[in-house]
């Protein structure tokens, strides 16, 4: 077995759901700078956005979790993207718009 393989740091630590304030303690080599009091004793403390407590697959609930706010990043990205595509095909059509303005010009001006 390899030596120094799991490191050597293990303190008691609480992780605390973010959702619900459940709080857990447990051993961990975690680094934060947070603490918490605890029963009267000090640990540091380490907030999570969803554990056992709060996550619908453990509390049989139904529900939409967007804590990071990924629905409303995709409906952004798809809001520019329409945007840039509407831009690209006014564009287009200003191009070609002047394109057609200066070969009815330049047939006019041979007419003549």
């Amino acid at each position: 077995m390899k030596k120094d393989l799991h490191p050597k740091g293990y303190r008691l630590v609480v992780f605390q759901d973010l959702n619900n304030q459940q709080t857990y303690l447990t051993r961990s080599t975690v680094a934060t700078d947070e603490t918490i009091k605890l029963d009267g004793v000090e640990y540091p403390l380490v907030k999570v956005h969803i554990s056992a407590s709060s996550h619908p697959f453990f509390t049989g609930e139904e529900r939409v979790l967007d804590i990071e706010g990924r629905v409303d990043k995709f409906k952004a990205r798809a809001e520019a993207a329409q945007a840039a595509k509407d831009a690209r095909i006014a564009a287009a059509k200003k191009q070609k718009a002047r394109a057609e303005a200066k070969a009815a010009k330049g047939a006019d001006s041979q007419a003549e």
